[in-house]
């Protein structure tokens, strides 16, 4: 209450003029300097980048975080944006706490850049530039307090490449956010009726560390030693506490957004990441867990990211029927020892990170771009052979169907361990509760608890091999099996899509287009391994095939390393005011034409104008992209003007004048390079 009559009496008291009292000076413009930057020397249309609200305090002056304490107003900025742009939440630096005579408060002192991700349209017109404007607010305190409002505002230039600006700055900033995940430290909570304990564990003893409440917001925060922290809250028990955990060591401050209790059903929270056993899964025990991991992993089977594998393994079941028992049982066997070999190594992989401090989840590996693309490859290559392109085969074996029941012991195995292996990115019902015990337990219970995950999946399996005779339930094999094959085959490639975009999502639009030139590769190799790498080809023809798969893969890879290398810098927007300007400076000037969906546009950038003899040659040129990609009638004006009615079209002008040269819509470098040099003369 008392915090809330303040802000009022502040908003009352922001009418009295300047001058209200003798201490101090009421200017707002001289207590804090408000000023707008941007991480960024250009906008590109469709590309966020992040704004920052940059605020200089006068020494001993101060404004306030989002929960200001016991007195005080947060910052606020509005933003005034051109239509269709976007703006981010605001972001804020972990604050310092300042002792005052009226309570605890929280704010910045100094200096402080609050940040904001804002996006631009996809449609934004390239050429000049774009002012971004906002009306930011704060209240300033030393001895009494002066409400200031300013009017910031920034103008860039609107253009298809851009610089990192103000790195120092903005990399102090962002350094200074708390993190959304869980500290790397056993954090435990200690939930009581009046208050709650947060004791952490494995600290460095020279460490410092600090808590700032966010809900509920009158909390006062006591630290007990070493490290620990008590949240008093007295008969008014919170239905959930949020605060940011700061910890300092050897000067460097970094904090964690925390949260209890962590179940999102309860709390509506937006992260179910644990952070003790205590607060993940209170009420659950061992037994209960192994049950829910056999549960969780014997539903795993029903998963799209593992059904069109264990579908195969069935069409083995089949062929297998009619072999002895003691065999069926043995290649069951090999099968469901791949599944405990993967969970057990993934289990062991998990408690080696977590010992070296690392912070593990379930599907882990998917996060690096290199496995995802590995798995990719891997599953596109399989969809390949059940789509029919190539086929496995052996000398003196005939044709082998890869992974089928026949494949022996190993294959078997090996099916195995790439059944799991395409089972880590999914979550079964009831195996999110048992992860999440697993993750917080000592090592032999994690062991345990991947253990009763892998004895659930492979629990139908083994179930089939032992008892070979209720085989006959399942379907006689006949034509049915190869039409069902071909449709695993276009599920797998299903997978294939979804790993792209997990690709996509890590790397962007150059990593997914990068990697579809890979598979573009060895799908081709394929095909030709399955055309003339056959049992009846002679020797020549397959070294010679072979010879083709190895080019057809080299070239997939250069295509990738070409489509993800940085595009050559120092272009500039295109327009007629631009062309102008230079011609009257004597400036010889380099004009592409291109657009985004054009293959001989990217083929003449790729092979062409990125090169090193053309990049040498445009020296003391002036490079203009004039982008068409969205249709500038600006760009089809002068297209037209030029005799073409599409792209790509390269003008060169000669820097004292003469006729503009217009080059052929596909270019070689000696084409370009002379033309650069008579231009010069």
């Amino acid at each position: 209450m008392l915090r809330t009559f303040l802000a009022f009496l502040v908003v009352v008291l922001s009418g009295v003029p300047a001058g209200w009292t003798a201490e101090e000076s009421t200017d707002a413009s001289a207590n804090v300097v408000a000023a707008l930057v941007a991480d960024t020397s250009a906008v590109v249309p469709g590309r966020p980048f992040t704004a920052g609200l940059h605020l200089r305090m006068a020494p001993g002056w101060h404004t306030y975080w989002q929960n200001p304490g016991d007195s005080g107003l947060p910052v606020s900025i509005t933003w005034k944006l051109p239509s269709g742009w976007k703006a981010g939440p605001l972001q804020w630096p972990l604050p310092q706490k300042h002792v005052e005579e009226i309570g605890i408060t929280y704010g910045y002192a100094d200096e402080v850049l609050l940040l904001t991700e804002l996006t631009p349209p996809g449609d934004l017109p390239v050429g000049g530039p774009v002012t971004l404007e906002a009306e930011a607010s704060w209240l300033a305190c030393a001895k009494t307090c002066v409400p200031g409002r300013a009017t910031v505002q920034i103008a860039l230039p609107v253009g298809l490449t851009a610089e990192p600006a103000h790195v120092a700055q903005f990399s102090q900033a962002r350094a200074q956010l708390p993190e959304s995940g869980p500290p790397p430290f056993p954090l435990r909570w200690q939930p009581g009726d009046t208050e709650t304990l947060i004791q952490m564990e494995k600290l460095p003893a020279e460490s410092k560390l600090d808590y700032f409440p966010l809900e509920p917001a009158t909390i006062h925060p006591e630290l007990l030693p070493p490290h620990g922290v008590r949240l008093a809250f007295g008969q008014d028990k919170p239905a959930g506490i949020r605060g940011v955990l700061v910890l300092e060591t050897a000067g460097v401050r970094k904090g964690w957004n925390i949260r209890y209790p962590v179940d999102p059903v309860a709390t509506g929270a937006t992260s179910s990441i644990p952070q003790s056993a205590a607060s993940a899964v209170p009420s659950l025990t061992l037994p209960r867990a192994l049950g829910f991991g056999f549960i969780g992993g014997f539903i795993l089977n029903l998963m799209p990211c593992v059904l069109p594998v264990i579908a195969l393994k069935i069409f083995g079941f089949l062929g297998q029927a009619g072999e002895s028992r003691q065999r069926v049982f043995r290649t069951g066997l090999a099968f469901v020892g791949g599944i405990f070999a993967w969970f057990l190594g993934l289990a062991a992989l998990i408690i080696a990170a977590r010992t070296a401090g690392a912070q593990v989840t379930w599907a882990f590996q998917f996060q690096n771009p290199a496995f995802v693309l590995g798995m990719m490859l891997i599953v596109f290559v399989f969809a390949l052979n059940l789509l029919g392109v190539f086929e496995l085969w052996l000398p003196g074996s005939g044709k082998l169907v890869a992974l089928s029941g026949r494949e022996g012991y190993g294959g078997a195995f090996l099916h195995g361990m790439f059944a799991t292996l395409l089972a880590t990115p999914c979550t079964a019902p009831f195996l999110g509760s048992a992860l999440a015990f697993a993750f917080t337990q000592n090592a032999p219970v994690t062991l345990a608890m991947f253990a009763s995950i892998a004895a659930g999946m492979s629990f139908p399996y083994l179930l089939l091999t032992a008892q070979p005779g209720w085989m006959r339930f399942l379907p006689k094999p006949g034509l049915w099996m190869v039409r069902l094959k071909q449709a695993m085959g276009f599920l797998m490639l299903g997978t294939v899509v979804w790993l792209l975009g997990v690709l996509g999502a890590q790397s962007g639009v150059s990593g997914a287009v990068g990697a579809a030139w890979i598979l573009l590769g060895i799908g081709a190799a394929c095909w030709v391994f399955g055309t003339w790498v056959t049992p009846a080809a002679q020797g020549w023809h397959r070294l010679m095939a072979l010879a083709a798969m190895a080019g057809l893969i080299v070239f997939g890879a250069m295509m990738a390393v070409r489509q993800s290398a940085p595009a050559a810098a120092g272009w500039e927007p295109w327009s007629l005011e631009r062309v102008a300007a230079l011609q009257k400076e004597k400036k010889a000037v380099f004009i592409d034409f291109t657009a985004d969906w054009c293959l001989n546009c990217k083929y003449n950038e790729r092979f062409v104008l990125e090169t090193a003899p053309v990049r040498e040659a445009l020296r003391g040129f002036a490079t203009l992209k004039a982008d068409w990609t969205q249709g500038d009638p600006r760009i089809t004006a002068e297209l037209k003007r030029l005799g073409r009615a599409g792209v790509p079209v390269y003008v060169v002008i000669p820097a004292h004048g003469g006729a503009p040269q217009v080059l052929p819509e596909l270019l070689t470098q000696r084409t370009v390079v002379d033309a650069l040099e008579r231009a010069k003369k």
